[in-house]
């Protein structure tokens, strides 16, 4: 017989464990080895990351010769931004909230069939109007992607080495910007329309899609919190090797929560402080961090380096990324999560004090470098950490809003940037973005909760 869980079917188990005399008492996938098929479902997130990156990057390479291309400004990319960042908003709110509803694996598919087909049609858009519209759609599935993610990573892997595998994940998926970054910097001076065939490279997402379809599972938490006991357990059993039971796990109380009731749970006295927390994080954090990542290509260019030139030294800061998070990966799960972060922020606020001011080739590269290693790192450690703070009952949502939340602020500042940068110029703007990591940085210290190292079900 086998049983579905909406991927491949899982054989039943064996009769011998089939009760439970001979299973082991578990909490999912904690205190489990990782193994072969608990890395396949890693690999193929990783995968997952490297093109919705790849679609993520681009335009912060292209922006400069679709100003050239289209006879575009500073202002017509800010909006372009706005749009792209607004989509991702509502991506991240959605996706949090269909997957909490039909589960973290049809929605983490769907994401990538979204942003792959939407980014191909972005390379054939003939004017800024089409272009827009498809830059929204990508937008909409590659947070829809991330947010989704960040969940089933936090519910599939053991708790002792959560952060880890995440960071490990995310460093070798963000190799896609330095690889899109090295890409762009030989393919777009070819010709006034070769960054049409960078965009069109996100269309290679539909290969971990069609992977994802034979070979991912449902969480078996989400599968808990819809009373699928025995099919969890099943998962737990296919992926791990391991028959366990999960008939003593903590389960979600009361009634399944809509919407609302998923909001306002997040609100409530037991999670009011570390939403509050979190919120600030990613109000100012997030919009500091997309002004590095997508914005310095054509900030550097305005300021005086030509395309190729800043195509260069992009390609450099670009291979921040992954470092930064392999760097993180060591350091995830110390500190009860929120010290790493707090120490990165810091660290962060420094470098882009310094990069804001240093002029060169090469000062700026290496210092660009750093503060993008350390942005990586502090970020991807506060994924796990979003993630980890609400029981799996609100805990997509919760990620979504989040996240959400931050893409908004991003959104909007998108439109002051080249008002900043008008005023300002270059040193002004990075001076900001110091402050707007090291403020919310002082609230992690003084009220953030540790989360690191301890199972879900403890930390909520």
């Amino acid at each position: 017989m086998a049983i579905g869980t909406g991927a491949n079917s899982i054989a039943e188990m064996p009769d011998s464990v089939s009760t439970l005399t001979g299973k082991k008492v578990n909490n999912y996938f904690d205190g489990l080895t990782v193994c072969k098929k608990h890395k396949m479902i890693f690999m193929i997130i990783m995968v997952a990351y490297f093109f919705e990156q790849i679609t993520n990057w681009n335009f912060g390479f292209i922006a400069p010769s679709l100003i050239k291309s289209w006879g575009l400004t500073m202002a017509d990319i800010g909006r372009i931004s706005f749009v792209y960042f607004m989509a991702m908003t509502f991506g991240g709110l959605l996706g949090g909230v269909i997957s909490d509803s039909i589960g973290r694996r049809k929605t983490f598919l769907g994401s990538i069939f979204l942003f792959s087909v939407a980014s191909i049609l972005n390379g054939f858009a003939n004017n800024v109007l089409t272009f827009t519209i498809f830059r929204a759609l990508t937008g909409f599935g590659v947070f829809c992607l991330m947010v989704t993610s960040q969940a089933y990573f936090s519910e599939m892997a053991p708790a002792e080495c959560r952060g880890k595998w995440q960071s490990l994940s995310a460093a070798v998926g963000f190799t896609a910007a330095p690889i899109i970054g090295g890409l762009c910097s030989l393919i777009i001076p070819l010709s006034p329309q070769a960054w049409r065939y960078i965009l069109v490279l996100g269309g290679l997402g539909l290969v971990p899609f069609v992977v994802g379809l034979k070979y991912l599972q449902e969480s078996p938490r989400w599968l808990v919190a819809e009373g699928k006991v025995d099919l969890a357990e099943k998962v737990v059993w296919e992926v791990s090797g391991v028959p366990v039971s999960l008939k003593n796990v903590p389960l979600p109380s009361g009634k399944k929560e809509n919407l609302l009731g998923r909001i306002t749970g997040m609100f409530s006295w037991k999670y009011l402080k570390r939403t509050l927390v979190i919120l600030a994080f990613v109000l100012l954090t997030t919009p500091a961090t997309f002004v590095v990542t997508n914005w310095t290509t054509t900030l550097l260019n305005q300021r005086g380096l030509d395309v190729a030139e800043s195509l260069r030294v992009s390609f450099i800061l670009m291979i921040g990324v992954p470092v930064g998070l392999y760097i993180s990966s060591f350091i995830a799960d110390k500190g009860g999560r929120k010290i790493p972060m707090v120490i990165l922020c810091a660290l962060a606020s420094v470098l882009a004090v310094m990069f804001g001011k240093v002029s060169g080739f090469w000062p700026i590269s290496l210092i660009g470098f750093l503060l993008i290693a350390a942005i990586m790192a502090f970020a991807f450690i506060s994924y796990s950490y979003i993630a980890e703070s609400y029981p799996t009952s609100l805990r997509n949502t919760a990620v979504g809003i989040h996240n959400s939340v931050g893409r908004f602020a991003t959104a909007a500042f998108q439109l002051v940037i080249p008002v900043i940068f008008a005023q300002y110029k270059f040193v002004g703007i990075y001076s900001i973005v110091a402050i707007m990591i090291l403020v919310p940085a002082g609230i992690l210290a003084i009220w953030g909760a540790r989360t690191g190292g301890k199972s879900l079900e403890e930390i909520s």
